[in-house]
């Protein structure tokens, strides 16, 4: 009787197991792996909505540390980063192919900061970032890159050390640390017209000195590079549907670069990186794809 018994009960369990339909969230979620196929820390395999304590980055919760007493980086040769050079990747749905090399690279943009919220997590060369450390991240420089970054609206410049990549918002060239940030005076503002010249190591001594800083307010100009052509005709059609979309003060600059000639059509001078950042989606959503910013004096 205890034998018949102890089957009914099995049977049941059997087909109650068998009325339950399996949870999609049952099982490990899978790891990621690098290039090799080597697994990846912890956090780097949850999703960016899961992988910070907090929603929002800001500055120091504790009292700061003084940024004036920090030492820059002295910029040396470092081999390539095991992580964070793959020659190509996407990221929110763009793709980006990353220099060869950082030789001659000069770029003028706008750089925003990073802060407490990243602070201790792994970037992408798999270092712990240190809020307080002069270091950046970049789309497509090599990791670790040394550049100066300076303030093109006070002349203030840093040494930093780019071990990470981003920034991903339109129109950013660079991410700098919360120190460095300070230190040439994009924080607390939250951006600032840059410029950034990587340094060769092994030539450190051949960088040229830092701009003297200024007092007065900074004659840089923000555009919108909406194309460079090759054919005159090319950049006029671009032109007339900026302007059709009732966009203004769009303009074609004719160049000579590398014995040929190029035609850019750009839209500006802009007030603001506000203004720069609204103008870019008012581009896209004509269809002319992301356009690059250019910043002159």
């Amino acid at each position: 009787m205890r034998r018949v018994l102890l089957l009914a009960v099995l049977g049941m369990l059997l087909a109650a197991c068998a009325g339950q339909k399996p949870r999609r969230d049952a099982g490990p979620a899978p790891v990621q792996r690098d290039e090799q196929g080597r697994p990846l820390p912890g956090e780097t395999s949850r999703p960016q909505s899961e992988r910070y304590r907090q929603d929002r980055d800001g500055g120091p919760t504790a009292p700061a540390v003084d940024v004036s007493k920090l030492v820059e980086p002295v910029p040396k040769v470092e081999p390539p980063a095991r992580y964070g050079n793959k020659s190509n990747y996407s990221v929110l749905g763009r793709s980006y192919t990353l220099r060869p090399d950082s030789h001659g690279y000069v770029e003028r943009g706008i750089a925003s900061w990073y802060g407490n919220k990243f602070h201790g997590y792994m970037t992408s060369s798999l270092e712990p970032y240190d809020m307080y450390a002069f270091s950046a991240a970049h789309k497509t420089l090599p990791l670790p890159t040394y550049a100066r970054v300076t303030n093109l609206d006070n002349g203030k410049s840093v040494v930093v050390r780019i071990n990470d990549r981003g920034p991903f918002h339109e129109n950013r060239l660079i991410d700098l640390s919360y120190a460095a940030a300070v230190r040439i005076g994009v924080w607390p503002k939250g951006t600032g017209l840059v410029e950034v010249r990587a340094i060769d190591p092994v030539h450190p001594d051949a960088e040229p000195p830092p701009p003297r800083v200024v007092t007065v307010q900074s004659d840089a100009r923000i555009y919108l590079q909406l194309g460079a052509f090759g054919e005159r005709a090319n950049a006029e059609r671009v032109a007339s549907t900026a302007r059709r979309g009732g966009i203004e003060q769009i303009d074609i600059q004719s160049t000579n670069v590398n014995g040929r000639t190029v035609h850019r059509v750009r839209a500006g001078p802009l007030a603001d990186v506000a203004a720069a950042d609204a103008l870019t989606a008012r581009v896209e959503s004509l269809g002319l794809g992301a356009p690059r910013v250019a910043i002159e004096r």
